[in-house]
């Protein structure tokens, strides 16, 4: 990753995240980050932890602007982290940019605890 600006880092490429997929931000000491794909050119980050009972998002189905945790099928908006009624509950949302092709997180909010600055994109 490189830094720019000193505020947001470039984490990968539109292309390293699967459409209608995701791929995780391993971060040291914090919760890893899942990045989701649910249109050609939108890219959402999210901590990878549901807040119903700490489910990996990034291994959920994502369809339309949700992703469906699979340990016990809670539907996480990705554009807020809330969850979906009936259900209440928020995952952690980070700041996300696409610039040319490319995707950026931002440090000042996610860094705080997260490790983000020691993130890598796992395979």
């Amino acid at each position: 990753m490189h830094a720019a600006d000193g505020t947001w880092v470039r984490v990968c490429t539109i292309d390293d995240i699967p459409l209608l997929g995701s791929r995780v931000l391993e971060c040291a000491g914090g919760d890893n980050i899942a990045l989701f794909r649910p249109a050609a050119a939108r890219v959402f980050a999210l901590a990878d932890r549901c807040p119903h009972k700490g489910g990996p998002l990034s291994q959920g189905i994502v369809s339309g602007d949700t992703v469906t945790c699979p340990l016990h099928g809670w539907n996480i908006q990705l554009d807020s982290g809330q969850a979906c009624a009936p259900d209440v509950g928020c995952a952690r949302k980070y700041p996300v940019q696409l610039r040319d092709g490319d995707v950026w997180l931002a440090l000042s909010l996610a860094a705080a605890g997260d490790g983000v600055a020691a993130a890598e994109v796992a395979a």
